[in-house]
């Protein structure tokens, strides 16, 4: 069986199907856009499409990275299941000048299949004279090779649990832009987030911190949207998810600043 080739899109699949549209896809963006530039992430909701999402980065290699790195991650208590989309999205299609409209590309097939088939009689025409005349001199006349078309697709099997990520696959901010704003406490193990989007939740936190080692909950503030608490068994373990997420984008325009909380 062949790989797909690698691609700017990644599919992903054995998603939670009772998790809403909107709050899949932020999910989706807040775990994803570490790895690089994310253009779009499609997830419908139809029958066919429930449970699958592709994303969409602007450099291949950060899917390829996405892809290995993200693979069996427990994403709402399922495990991902991830692979190369099998064709280019409409958005980088357009981006690479491939772009074709979707009953253009029908019309392109139905045009091949139809000068297939049109092959196919000449070709057979072709065969039987050439039997003809072969039997004519008496010589054993073989038929046309047939052609065989094969198709091919990469399955994945389950991954496995992601190791905690690294700092640097992460978007860091610019020199001095982590904790703005907030006094900086002695280290300890909860961490004090600032700067989150209206559209928060508290599972999209957990399953940012749940990849680091002691993670043991997220606090929201009644209230508040733009802050929250996340405490881990020790502060050791609290500093590296600290320094890891520091200026993570859970959107383009909100960098999340995270400091030791006050005690």
């Amino acid at each position: 069986m062949l790989d797909i080739r690698p691609n700017h899109t990644i599919y992903v699949n054995n998603l939670n199907e009772k998790v809403k549209k909107d709050e899949l896809k932020k999910s989706l963006y807040a775990i994803f856009s570490q790895f690089g530039q994310i253009l779009d992430i499609v997830a419908l909701k139809t029958l066919k499409m429930r449970g699958q999402a592709f994303v969409i980065f602007k450099e291949i290699q950060s899917a390829t990275n996405a892809m290995r790195a993200m693979q069996g991650f427990p994403f709402y208590d399922k495990p991902m299941k991830i692979s190369y989309s099998k064709t280019d999205s409409d958005m980088i299609a357009k981006m690479k000048g491939t772009f074709k409209e979707r009953g253009t590309k029908k019309r392109d097939e139905e045009k091949k299949k139809k000068k297939s088939k049109e092959n196919k009689g000449v070709a057979a025409a072709a065969a039987a004279a050439a039997a003809a005349a072969a039997a004519a001199a008496a010589a054993g006349a073989g038929g046309p090779p047939v052609g065989v078309n094969l198709a091919a697709a990469a399955a994945k099997g389950p991954g496995v649990i992601i190791p905690p990520p690294r700092g640097q696959l992460f978007n860091q901010p610019p020199p001095g832009l982590g904790g703005v704003g907030v006094p900086e406490q002695p280290p300890n193990q909860i961490l004090f987030l600032t700067n989150l989007p209206d559209e928060t939740s508290e599972m999209m936190l957990s399953m940012l911190f749940t990849q680091f080692p002691g993670f043991k909950e997220v606090r929201l503030v009644p209230g508040r949207h733009d802050i929250a608490f996340v405490e881990f068994e020790n502060e050791l373990q609290s500093a590296a998810a600290k320094d890891a997420l520091q200026g993570f984008k859970i959107t383009p325009t909100h960098a999340m600043k995270i400091a030791f909380a006050k005690k």
